[in-house]
């Protein structure tokens, strides 16, 4: 399991100090909320020890084992025997409150292992791989201060061997990317409102040919603005809103939108009957450019959009469970692969001296596109039911492998306790 990965599980019967947030789609059908709890370092179970603080043997992994206290008066005591390698810290909450715990590099102040939630009276397991230096667990008891257990200088060379390990991102360093997010979300709305008014048009002119492709490039438009979607509230349902969880299905009074106005256009229904849609539609988007000039994303989202864009890709898109006629989901796909781009260019200082995959996560993102680009012919794109068996393993492995590695950016660019 990646260092940085995104675990979408809570432990159980300890609440998560995070707020659960649900995907766009998530939300419209009911899904369960996925919890983002960040594990810097494998949680394998491992047994308790009886030799207290002494490095031993681990009677399955076979590597050495050190149990340490973790509580606002005993942080990080029982590290008495330090050494380099690979290890495991079986960390044991000796206070009557959860307590979160950080293994850290007292002078670059980067976490190489992390716990959260860790229950009163339970041990859990933190492998680590440090190499020489000084060390010290942090300790974050609930609803108290944070306490900085003894440094602990573990000999050999400094030089490298240890890791991987990140400086935690601060809600400070987010700020600039989110604002600058913002900005460019501000101006592709001109974009987004002109594309929809030519859609109104076609559809008013009866002209379903045109229609289509209007309405493909005004959709692709709004796709594109994905880590937004959070921010624009009740408006993405109007927008883009499915049928999940509507008692009428696509005849249901609360069906609007993009999706609406393709089941028409791609089920033959007439001009009149699409009319309301697409009048409703410029409506809707013009409010949404009114009302984003006083909208205000939170920081904290910019990362985990970063990864949950193409989450809902892999979940909905390449599924063919938003198609409503067009066959379009791969277009869709594509257009979320360029918004899933704008987000990484706003965290790239971050990112940088933080995520020394960049360049491998560049090179995917490219392959992506491509794999993606080659299912479009003349304009027409390769419904996800049509791809050949070979085609779809292509497709499939392409963007899940790129939502693994963006699992590793939602957990670098989540804010850590630092008191």
């Amino acid at each position: 399991m990646s260092f940085f990965r995104v675990l979408l599980r809570q432990e159980a019967g300890v609440p998560d100090r995070r707020t659960a947030r649900r995907s766009r789609r998530a939300l419209i059908a009911g899904g369960a909320a996925l919890a983002a709890v960040l594990a810097l370092a494998g949680a394998g179970a491992a047994g308790l020890l009886s030799g207290h603080g002494h490095s031993t043997a681990g009677p399955s992994d076979g590597l050495p084992h050190t149990r340490v206290d973790a509580s606002a008066g005993s942080c990080g005591t029982g590290w008495h025997d330090p050494r380099p390698g690979t290890q495991v810290f079986d960390v044991h909450n000796t206070s009557a409150t959860p307590v979160e715990v950080y293994l850290k590099d007292t002078s670059s102040g980067a976490v190489y292992g992390e716990l959260e939630g860790l229950g009163p009276g339970t041990t859990r397991a933190l492998r680590a791989t440090i190499a020489g230096g000084s060390y010290a667990f942090a300790c974050f008891p609930d609803d108290a201060a944070s306490v900085t257990g003894p440094t602990v200088r573990v000999p050999g060379g400094s030089g490298g061997g240890g890791g991987p390990a990140a400086v935690p991102v601060s809600q400070h360093d987010l700020i600039p990317p989110t604002l600058s997010y913002q900005k460019w979300v501000t101006g592709r709305m001109g974009s987004l409102v002109g594309a929809a008014r030519k859609l109104d048009a076609s559809v008013r002119a009866g002209d379903r040919a045109r229609a289509r492709n209007a309405w493909l490039t005004a959709h692709l438009d709004y796709e594109r603005l994905g880590a937004a979607y959070g921010t624009f509230g009740d408006a993405d349902a109007a927008i883009n809103g499915t049928t999940a969880g509507l008692a009428g299905g696509v005849h249901d009074k609360d069906f609007t939108g993009f999706h609406r106005i393709e089941y028409g256009l791609w089920h033959d229904e007439s001009a009149t009957a699409l009319r309301p849609f697409a009048d409703r539609l410029v409506k809707d988007v013009l409010a949404l450019r009114t009302d984003w000039r006083q909208a205000r994303m939170d920081p904290l989202d910019l990362g985990l959009r970063a990864h949950e864009i193409l989450e809902n890709t892999v979940q909905f898109e390449l599924t063919g469970r938003t198609d409503y006629g067009s066959g379009s989901n791969l277009a869709t796909a594509r257009a979320n692969l360029d918004g899933t781009r704008v987000v990484l260019s706003r965290l790239r200082p971050v990112l940088t001296g933080r995520y020394p995959r960049l360049k491998q996560l560049d090179g995917e993102l490219d392959r992506t596109g491509a794999v993606l680009d080659r299912q479009e012919h003349g304009g027409h794109w390769t419904p996800p039911a049509r791809l050949g068996r070979a085609q779809r393993e292509k497709v499939n492995a392409a963007v899940s492998g790129l939502v693994e590695r963006l699992a590793d950016i939602a957990a670098l660019c989540d804010v850590r306790r630092s008191s």
